[in-house]
């Protein structure tokens, strides 16, 4: 039996994705008719062919509307707040997510630079450069300098190894126990303080979920080491900002890396604009990858179309 996809995504190189798509499923020995549904078409199209399957990225709320039979949903990203959020996803249908393809290695080499700049001192010697002043920075030892990853997923579990692999004192957490070499890691509520305990750089890599909305608040991060850096890698709702910046303004933290926000574009008359304390970017700390995203996906499929189990799927309670 074909298997019957549309493909809707918000990317001007869409055509090209689902091209991908085709020729990856029939490697994979998948009979399959996919075909593109363009993402920026805000009307519902009553005669739109019905599909067994949807593989998006930000797809418009309309889509759900016309396509009435969705058994899956494969999303083209490991972030799923925006689709779940979507009030037509089918509430039977299965939803998938990406849980590599290619960002691993981005977040890593990101979250390694923004320890590095803060472990090195590279902070501190900007603000001594606009100062003129010739002042050498003496360093902790790497051994001691403890910097901690939480959520320990795909991603979050390789940007510990690879911290770990520079010789950091990495610790870890997750919701549930894990066991990663060379990270002490921690899972679940009861050690969440002593996980934050003392840290010298915290690396947030966890998705957006009720259970993570403003998770690091003022008593969170107040458990952080003083002159503490803060990186966001994640979702930018699991940070309290009004709290980062009481906290900066304090003097307990020292600075802070950002690539995600609560509103994106972050807006014109936002506090951070303005902080030298803070180093801001424009969410591009690693985007997906059109080969190994693509590979990904078929691969998923495939598993599907025959009933075997298939990894990513997404647990709607949980979020993620």
């Amino acid at each position: 039996m074909t298997l019957r996809i549309v493909f809707c995504a918000r990317e001007t190189t869409a055509q090209v994705w689902a091209e991908a798509l085709r020729v990856a499923l029939v490697r994979e020995g998948v009979d399959a008719d996919v075909w593109p549904r363009d993402a920026g078409q805000a009307a519902v199209d009553a005669h739109a062919p019905q599909a067994d399957v949807a593989v998006v990225w930000r797809p418009p709320a309309v889509l759900f509307e016309e396509q009435r039979h969705l058994q899956a949903v494969f999303n083209l990203g490991a972030g799923v707040d925006a689709l779940l959020a979507l009030p037509g996803l089918p509430a039977k249908a299965s939803v998938f997510r990406l849980e590599d393809a290619g960002m691993a290695r981005a977040l890593s080499e990101y979250v390694l630079a923004a320890v590095l700049r803060v472990y090195r001192r590279f902070d501190r010697y900007a603000v001594s450069q606009s100062q003129q002043r010739w002042q050498p920075e003496s360093l902790p030892a790497r051994e001691r300098y403890g910097v901690g990853v939480l959520g320990l997923g795909v991603l979050g579990a390789t940007i510990a190894m690879t911290l770990s692999g520079h010789g950091f004192a990495v610790r870890g957490h997750a919701r549930t126990r894990r066991e990663i070499a060379g990270v002490d890691c921690r899972a679940g509520d009861a050690e969440f303080a002593s996980f934050l305990d003392g840290l010298d750089v915290l690396v947030s890599v966890l998705p957006a979920t009720p259970a993570t909305r403003g998770i690091l608040d003022h008593r969170a991060l107040a458990r952080l080491a003083a002159g503490a850096h803060v990186v966001n890698v994640g979702r930018g709702a699991a940070l309290v900002e009004a709290d980062l910046l009481v906290l900066l303004d304090a003097g307990h933290l020292g600075g802070a890396t950002l690539d995600v926000f609560a509103i994106e574009p972050l807006p014109a008359d936002h506090p951070y604009w303005a902080r030298r304390d803070i180093v801001i970017t424009p969410h591009v700390a690693a985007e997906t990858e059109l080969e190994p995203a693509i590979e990904q996906v078929a691969g998923k499929l495939a598993r599907w179309s025959r009933g075997d189990p298939v990894s990513g799927a997404v647990d709607r309670e949980r979020g993620y």
